[in-house]
């Protein structure tokens, strides 16, 4: 293929993940619309519920909001092309926009990751120093480690797309449902060792923020073992955070996975499947599970949810 100008104007992807839908069209547009719109949904309650109660201004609920937040951002960075494109009979996507779509699932998969070792931080703390907890974790701290959290993600995100924009391109062909940094990166007419370096750096800070993670919740454990009311507060307030980041794991190695199949159509259905996990499956079930585990959250919901019902009839 003759080398592409690397501009906006002029170069269009082709997105081939959606082949095989052509004969279900309405019925995933209608699943999808479903999905982008409850998890929307679930996670605007949980934000404005920690919002508007005053008891629930602790550090805790405050990462919990920071977590859905960046569930809606990511979300969005993916639903509303799916949506168009599952209506559409041509499904392209303009280098500016594939780019603006890897910055926002860029940002969603950073700021997970970070933000669940800051909660794994505030769990450490709460547990394991409790007599310490209000003097460590002051508004200014928990401040700060929001800051530090969005502005960590941002440089993350910046520099891999700084390194991706300056790659000139031989091919237009992604074979997903939307645009990612592999897909763009593997279309390069020249060396991409310096992206692969970045890209194993990346994996190694985020392998030691997860092992950070490991090492808060072994020393949690530890505290648990001498006490049944540290165990309770274990389950309560570590246990849906474990999940959350067990099934942001699980789903991004499904995508790592799907990435090693040959790029034969018959498993092209399996690829899409394994590509969106967490795309889909974290930001719809982290408030449903800390809604459900955490008592003093899932009571005012409840309450809020009850008191609305009661004003309608």
């Amino acid at each position: 293929l003759l080398q592409m100008e690397n501009s906006s104007s002029e170069l269009v992807f082709m997105l081939h993940g959606l082949n095989e839908t052509k004969t279900k069209r309405q019925i995933f547009f209608g699943l999808s619309l479903l999905a982008y719109i409850f998890t929307i949904f679930v996670n605007l309650t949980l934000i404005l519920t920690i919002l508007l109660e005053k008891i629930l201004h602790e550090p805790m609920f405050i990462f919990l909001c920071n977590l859905c937040v960046n569930s809606i951002c990511g979300s969005t960075s993916f639903y509303p092309k799916l949506l168009i494109d599952l209506l559409s009979d041509s499904h392209v996507i303009s280098y500016t926009a594939c780019i603006i779509q890897i910055f926002g699932i860029y940002m969603y998969l950073f700021c997970e990751f970070t933000n669940l070792t800051v909660m794994a931080y505030d769990r450490y703390v709460a547990i394991c120093k409790p007599l310490e907890y209000h003097s460590i974790m002051t508004p200014r701290r928990v401040g700060t480690l929001l800051q530090i959290t969005w502005f960590l993600t941002f440089i993350e995100t910046i520099v891999g797309i700084v390194l991706i924009v300056r790659l000139p391109l031989c091919g237009s062909r992604i074979d997903k449902l939307y645009c990612f940094d592999w897909d763009v990166v593997k279309l390069s007419c020249i060396d991409t060792t310096l992206n692969n370096l970045y890209a194993f750096f990346i994996l190694v800070f985020h392998t030691f923020q997860d092992m950070l993670i490991i090492i808060s919740y072994g020393l949690i454990i530890r505290k648990c073992v001498q006490s049944q009311a540290e165990r309770n507060k274990f389950m309560e307030t570590c246990l849906p955070h474990l999940i959350t980041l067990g099934i942001l794991a699980i789903s991004v190695s499904f995508d790592v996975v799907s990435a090693r199949f040959s790029s034969d159509t018959s498993l092209q259905a399996l690829r899409n499947s394994l590509s969106i996990m967490y795309l889909i499956v974290p930001p719809v079930l982290n408030p449903l599970i800390y809604g459900l585990k955490l008592k003093q959250l899932r009571r005012i919901v409840w309450r809020r949810f009850n008191s609305k019902i009661t004003a309608l009839k």
